[in-house]
């Protein structure tokens, strides 16, 4: 019998190229599979399958992961504010990792050795595949044909075309990867340091004109609610808040960052709700955290998120971080007030049973009920003691020199 091997299937020229290679001149009995995580649509899902099954895949398995990647990796970016250098939410990065677990987790369950993604050498995903594929089955062998073979997509044409597999491989002017956290979109104009992406690009176009208010409900630091409407799962507020807000151009932006190859890359992105919500989920954190909460949460934050990008999911440093954030969001639960306008939105402010800004303690710059003005000055004394020591002694020691 022949060896099998699952691969990661997109239905896309790598990933075809690869079941076929993989058979022919591999000699492997070839399953595939694709995770969704929330970018794929019935009928898209349906086509991969169907060329899963032209192709020769000895099975096809879809494996929906949207609420396990929600409860895995994005719950805890919300925890944590993650925007990659203030500005991109990790749409892909936190996708992929879901991805390569899912994909591992299946293979583990159903016995497989051998595993095959169609990463090509020169990006952040064959890093993030490996990586997680070696941790969960390191006696696994792993299989790149299109890194390992370094081929160009006119050749993986004509080698299906041999084969009797026309592909209609004209490259679209715009490459988009759609996902439940953001919809990343490349084109020419992000190969270079200086470019904006047209307004044709981007996925969503912006018809929304009027300015709307809306709240986010949070309860424990995850959305459960829109406006009058609750939500049974998260992953239903952010779908519904995504519909909403999408229309006004909110979330667009171009992220340029450091690859885990050590190269730059740039790309854009469209990603209304993770933006909203991470930047409302702030607003609330600071109304209802102490000061040093939210100064150790920043650290941990930016740690946590750098490492789902680098694709050091699976390194046990995590758990201990994501114990900390779910400790951290008792009390964050309350409403976030947003008025959102044509590509910008505004935070108008907070509703809370735990909001610290409280009258009850005093109103700042104006008046205070907890302590009297000696009581501060003599705080001062104390706080600023080693300051004055520093001077006083630096004065001395200068007039010496």
């Amino acid at each position: 019998m022949k060896s099998k091997i699952l691969l990661a299937f997109s239905g896309g020229l790598d990933t075809s190229f690869c079941v076929r290679y993989l058979q022919k001149e591999k000699g492997f009995e070839v399953h595939t599979a694709t995770v969704q995580t929330g970018g794929f649509s019935d009928e898209e899902l349906a086509t991969i399958e169907a060329q899963a099954y032209k192709l020769g895949s000895a099975s096809h398995t879809t494996l929906d992961c949207t609420h396990d990647y929600y409860q895995r990796v994005i719950r805890f970016l919300v925890f944590g504010n993650v925007l990659r250098h203030q500005t991109y939410p990790l749409s892909v990065s936190a996708e992929r990792m879901s991805q390569a677990l899912a994909l591992a987790e299946h293979a583990q369950k159903q016995g497989f050795t051998a595993l095959a993604h169609g990463s090509t050498g020169a990006g952040n995903d064959q890093v993030r595949f490996d990586l997680v594929f070696q941790a969960l089955l390191p006696e696994a062998e792993i299989y790149t044909p299109i890194r390992e073979l370094r081929l160009s997509r006119a050749e993986e044409v004509a080698y299906l075309a041999a084969d009797g597999i026309p592909f209609n491989a004209q490259k679209a002017a715009y490459s988009i990867n759609q996902g439940l956290w953001g919809t990343s979109v490349g084109g020419v104009e992000t190969l270079n340091s200086l470019g904006s992406l047209p307004e044709s690009a981007w996925p969503t176009p912006v018809t929304a004109t009027e300015p709307v208010t809306v709240v986010l409900s949070f309860k424990q630091g995850e959305l459960v609610g829109l406006n009058e409407q609750t939500f049974d799962h998260p992953v239903d507020a952010i779908r519904a808040l995504q519909a909403l807000a999408a229309p006004y151009g909110i979330g667009r932006d171009i992220h340029v960052g450091d690859t885990i190859i050590g190269i730059k890359g740039r790309v854009g992105f469209e990603a209304a709700a993770p933006l909203l919500i991470v930047k409302a989920h702030l607003a609330l954190e600071k109304h209802v955290l102490s000061k040093w909460q939210l100064q150790w949460k920043e650290q941990v934050g930016s740690f946590y998120g750098n490492f789902v990008h680098e694709g050091l999911y699976l390194d046990p440093v995590m758990r201990d971080l994501e114990a900390l954030l779910l400790s951290s969001q008792q009390r964050v639960t309350g409403k976030v007030h947003l008025r959102l306008h044509p590509y910008r939105f505004e935070t108008l402010g907070i509703e809370s049973d735990f909001d610290l800004m409280s009258a009850k303690f005093g109103s700042y710059g104006e008046m205070n009920r907890g302590w009297t003005g000696a009581d501060v000055a003599g705080f001062t004394r104390i706080y600023g003691n080693q300051i004055r020591m520093h001077q006083q002694v630096g004065r001395k020691g200068e007039e010496k020199v």
